[in-house]
């Protein structure tokens, strides 16, 4: 939902030379668009493992799905700049046999070969009634760990010989294994449990068998969850039988955006050796009951609350894509000169206004902040003074009549990017944005901002819990929350962060020396003494 302060009148007005003054951090270099994307993330990043069923008469179903669904995926990881987010790739297709379409092969940059695989698997025939077994699969699963295994080997012996050294920290560590079917899953789970219980799997990190359902629900008896929460039917005898190894099942409907969804879990960093964050929250006396905390020898101290939290991204920053299509997206939106559209076009001429569209109105408690990005922008009325004066106020009138309407009915607007009128991209295929737009509660003024489209979004285990906290555990949270001061209407202007010292401290330390530093001051010269003029008397 959108946060405004009702009274800004208190606060400075906002100018457009404020708006133009506005930097993007993006623009400075060696800065990173996402905390997320820092040289450190994404350093464990395992390899991948795709294993596709394309059994009849299964395949002939969901194969052009599954296909679609793969090519864009693919388009997208190997266009992502900054870290690699999948390092390595390879693909299996298993029918009267497993067959390795793609060996391991470097996602980053390598489109052409990965687009390859992706049509061979497309030229798969989908007719017939003959069903594999379930060895193939588990002979597809042990081939990749040994193809895994020899890809490693071969990196370790060539870095070690005068390479880059990324084959050592890819031997560092272990496959996932993805198995795509619309076989029945839980029974391939028990399959593929029995066939792999007594092989070598210690560079097998995890197993996913994904059902792809032709039913728009998942089967009965079966269960849809995310990919970043557990299986609930995961036993502990499989779990046995897997010698450690994390095996889950996930059951999706047949459509492009599900099959998407789950290959776009891939580029989550999955580094999970430490929480994220610490959240402090103040100090509280423990309970005086509490047995665990009671002293006998002085008063209780106060106990500190740390809650211990993991991050996760929700969309990838379109300043992650290349150059050449950022122009064209919403990249940075951080000032007026970000929302302009971009041209080719004389210094001294004014480009054209941005044109956006209004496709749909939406409730504004059905739009969820997380799919927002970037910063705002306040829209008002213009007091262009080329405008004619009737004009000005007939616009007007229509603004505020646009911001009443939708602040009576609670609406917000959604609205795309439209090509300037008469450009080139006007009559070719070109990419938009979208931005939501929400009325202020008190004033005739609207706030702009980015919202993310499905192929930037991606997806998030959103836990559903619909019971209360234990008694002792809210208890100790309100006290703790209790203690903190309240503000019923939140100012900005009253915080500081210690900015101005700190850049006067960097500005002042990376200052260039002047030229005379380090050299001895010269002597002054003697002042000449004035000659005398005749008659007249020296002194001294």
């Amino acid at each position: 939902m959108a946060c405004w302060v009702d009274d800004v009148r208190q606060w400075p007005p906002v100018t457009d030379e404020d708006f133009h003054k506005t930097m993007s951090v993006r623009n400075r270099p060696g800065s990173s668009p996402m905390p997320a994307c820092q040289p450190s993330a994404f350093s464990r990043q395992p390899p991948r493992v795709l294993i596709v069923d394309t059994s009849p008469p299964w395949w002939s179903e969901t194969g052009a799905i599954l296909c679609e669904a793969l090519d864009n995926f693919l388009t997208l990881a190997s266009s992502l700049e900054g870290p690699s987010r999948l390092p390595l790739l390879s693909v299996y297709a298993v029918n009267l046999q497993q067959e390795c379409l793609l060996p391991f092969v470097q996602v980053k940059g390598n489109l052409v070969r990965l687009r390859l695989c992706v049509d061979e698997l497309r030229s798969l025939p989908g007719e017939g009634c003959v069903r594999p077994r379930g060895f193939l699969l588990r002979r597809a699963v042990l081939d990749s760990l040994q193809q895994y295994r020899q890809y490693s080997s071969h990196h370790v012996h060539a870095g070690s010989g005068g390479g880059s050294g990324s084959g050592s920290k890819a031997s560092g560590t272990s496959v996932e294994v993805t198995v795509m079917t619309s076989q029945p899953g839980r029974a391939l789970m028990r399959e593929l449990e029995a066939g792999l219980k007594d092989s070598e799997l210690g560079s097998l990190r995890r197993l996913l068998v994904v059902q792809i359902s032709p039913q728009q629900q998942p089967m009965a008896g079966e269960q849809g969850w995310t990919p970043d929460a557990p299986s609930p039917e995961d036993s502990e005898e499989g779990m046995m039988l897997m010698l450690g190894t994390e095996m889950d099942l996930q059951v999706v409907e047949s459509s492009v955006v599900a099959v998407e969804s789950v290959l776009k879990a891939w580029l989550h960093e999955q580094a999970g050796e430490r929480e994220h964050l610490h959240l402090l929250l103040p100090r509280v006396l423990q309970h005086a009951s509490s047995p665990a905390h009671a002293h006998a020898d002085g008063p209780r101290k106060p106990s500190p609350i740390c809650l211990k939290c993991d991050m996760q991204e929700r969309l990838l920053s379109p300043s992650l894509l290349p150059s050449a299509s950022a122009p064209h997206l919403a990249t940075k939106a951080e000032s007026v000169r970000d929302f302009q559209p971009h041209g080719k076009g004389p210094a001294n001429h004014s480009p054209p206004p941005q044109r956006l569209r209004v496709v749909k109105t939406l409730h504004a408690d059905g739009v969820c902040e997380s799919v927002l990005y970037g910063l705002p922008l306040i829209i008002r009325p213009t007091i262009c003074w080329q405008l004619d004066w009737d004009e000005i106020e007939t616009n007007q009138q229509l603004f505020h009549a646009l911001c009443h309407t939708l602040r009576e009915r609670e609406w917000f607007l959604l609205v795309r990017t439209e090509p300037a009128v008469g450009s080139a991209l006007a009559s070719v295929a070109s990419v938009s944005t979208y931005y939501v737009l929400q009325p202020s509660p008190s004033l005739s003024l609207l706030l702009l901002k980015p919202v993310v489209t499905q192929e930037l979004l991606l997806p998030c285990s959103m836990p559903d819990s619909n019971q209360d906290p234990p008694l002792s555990a809210l208890i100790t949270v309100e006290n703790s929350l209790q203690s903190l001061e309240e503000d019923p209407v939140f100012n900005p202007l009253c915080l500081g962060t210690n900015l101005y010292p700190h850049l006067r401290m960097r500005s002042l330390a990376s200052r260039p020396p002047t030229p005379t530093a380090g050299r001895p001051r010269p002597r002054p010269r003697p002042r000449p003494r004035p000659r005398p003029t005749p008659g007249a008397t020296v002194l001294g």
